[in-house]
């Protein structure tokens, strides 16, 4: 980005947007983002009580029930993922794949994740796979498409997202959709072979009562891969609370902040998929303007270093509930794997 050409303009924007009423979805999400910020912010306390957890949750569901409520910006459900090889082998299983409606970023990074475990894809004919924190449904559907597994299920805080979800993905027993809490999972014990947790875990107040959750709902040998994106705070909450969950053993962490960022900036592209549908959104100059920044700011922009720095930038970050990324930048992107041992 042409960080001079943004802090010109932005000061006719700002002056704009200062003299003119917020909108008051980007005012609520300001509010309900709140609670969530001492998940990222080093100092802030990160030790909830029952009340402010669930204080958090409720927070972290409202926000999300805004999300799903509105969001028109087709199969664009995280930061992405791109690695041409990968791309070659999904176009292989689904021709066209990246032709209607999507970049392809968002199902690389879910199939990344997938493809981490050590079976084939082959094998999940039989298997039963569990995503949680699974969204509006988009993402577990695709894994439908390339694994046909027997089973797939998704559970998510989110009464909106699971509703939309279940309205557009859900197909008989083979795909379903829950509203469930990652920290109390809806599910019998050893239910499932394989759990997914795609750019989610970052909202749990207690990642340990998540691994110990997910260790439960696993049969023994089952596995867990989860990609997030992490603070410096953050990662040291990974760090604390792997340990402490005897009955998953950690097979491997990487660091894939490289294949990520390269998917983020080809989004921030002016000819990319994303601008071109976002141009087409009708809506008031100054809305444009707050919901540009949010976007980019939501796509990962500060996480590459392309998110501008100008004073109506970080003042709409801070309007749309993203204001904790001047506070706290995300500093690397990771995948995790873990199996249940008995």
């Amino acid at each position: 980005m042409d960080r001079r050409r943004d802090a010109e303009s932005d000061k006719g924007e700002l002056a704009v947007a200062q003299t003119k009423r917020i909108d008051p979805g980007a005012r609520n999400l300001n509010e309900l983002s709140k609670p969530t910020e001492r998940l990222h912010v080093a100092g802030a306390g990160d030790d909830y009580n029952e009340q402010e957890a669930e204080q958090t949750k409720a927070a972290i569901s409202s926000v999300y029930d805004m999300i799903a409520a509105t969001w028109n910006l087709g199969d664009l459900w995280n930061w992405g993922f791109h690695d041409a090889k990968l791309e070659a082998q999904v176009e292989e299983i689904l021709p066209g794949f990246t032709s209607f409606g999507s970049d392809g970023f968002s199902e690389l990074l879910y199939f990344h994740t997938l493809t981490q475990i050590p079976l084939g894809l082959d094998a999940y004919r039989d298997k039963r796979v569990l995503e949680v924190g699974c969204g509006i449904g988009a993402g577990l559907n695709f894994l439908s498409r390339v694994t046909g597994a027997a089973q797939l299920s998704g559970v998510d805080i989110s009464k909106a997202a699971i509703a939309r979800a279940n309205g557009r993905y859900s197909r008989g027993e083979q795909l379903t959709y829950t509203v469930g809490d990652a920290e109390n999972l809806p599910f019998e014990d050893g239910a499932f072979d394989v759990v997914v947790n795609v750019e989610s875990s970052h909202s749990y107040p207690s990642l340990g009562r998540f691994f110990d959750e997910v260790a439960r709902v696993l049969k023994p040998g089952g596995y867990l891969s989860l990609v997030d994106a992490l603070t410096d705070h953050r990662a040291d909450t990974f760090a604390k609370a792997m340990p402490g969950c005897p009955r998953l053993e950690w097979l491997a962490e990487n660091d894939i902040s490289p294949q990520v960022k390269a998917a983020v900036r080809k989004r921030m592209a002016p000819d990319s998929f994303v601008r071109r549908t976002f141009a087409q959104q009708r809506m008031s100059p100054v809305k444009r303007t707050i919901a540009q920044h949010g976007l980019l700011t939501a796509l990962g922009a500060p996480f590459t270093g392309d998110a501008s720095m100008s004073p109506v930038a970080k003042w709409s970050r801070k309007k749309t509930g993203l204001g904790v990324s001047d506070k706290a930048p995300v500093r690397s992107y990771r995948h995790y794997l873990a199996t249940r041992v008995s």
